[in-house]
């Protein structure tokens, strides 16, 4: 797995009322269209070649220069699968090299689950399992991710996000992190 980074986000304490997944609970998905991404891309251009940031301190000055409110805010680390899937190819997945990537681990981390992410629009990702309701015909947590990297890639190779949005699709393990203090 790749290390990717940090992401703050204000997660619902409930599932879209659209969204047809009787066992999700709230949505921990790397896209923004159902949880608010915060000091995403913020004056500065403190992210690195992921699209994220590679240290909570980043975040934190990128929230304080932009009069960003982090009240209740969530913290995520985020690491992917080597390979990105396209079509039937598996590509190498790097970083955009005209932004630095200096990921610091952090020193606790749970992980959530697993996200699939479609990477046709570069840092403009979507999770279909949450975007396009697929969750809704596949098995998910609480969180609306996939149990295992194993249910992740069989997802994928079995055809399951082909009505959703284009791919390539990686595949993130999603992990909370506590704020430090």
């Amino acid at each position: 797995m790749i290390p990717l980074g940090y992401l703050a986000k204000r997660i619902p304490k409930q599932r879209p009322d659209w969204m047809k997944a009787p066992n999700v609970v709230d949505v921990y998905s790397v896209s923004d269209c159902v949880n608010d991404t915060l000091a995403e891309y913020s004056n500065g251009w403190k992210h690195n070649g992921f699209w994220m940031f590679d240290c909570v301190a980043a975040i934190q000055t990128a929230a304080v220069a932009n009069e960003i409110d982090m009240q209740g805010a969530m913290l995520f680390f985020y690491e992917a699968y080597e390979s990105e899937f396209d079509g039937h190819d598996r590509l190498p997945i790097s970083p955009e090299a005209s932004f630095e990537t200096q990921v610091v681990i952090p020193p606790t981390k749970h992980l959530e689950g697993f996200d699939v992410v479609t990477f046709c629009d570069g840092p403009n990702s979507h999770s279909p399992l949450s975007c396009n309701s697929i969750a809704s015909d596949i098995k998910t947590n609480e969180h609306c991710l996939l149990e295992s990297l194993d249910e992740a890639v069989a997802a994928i190779e079995g055809d399951v996000f082909d009505q959703s949005e284009p791919g390539p699709y990686r595949i993130y393990a999603v992990y909370s992190v506590p704020w430090p203090d």
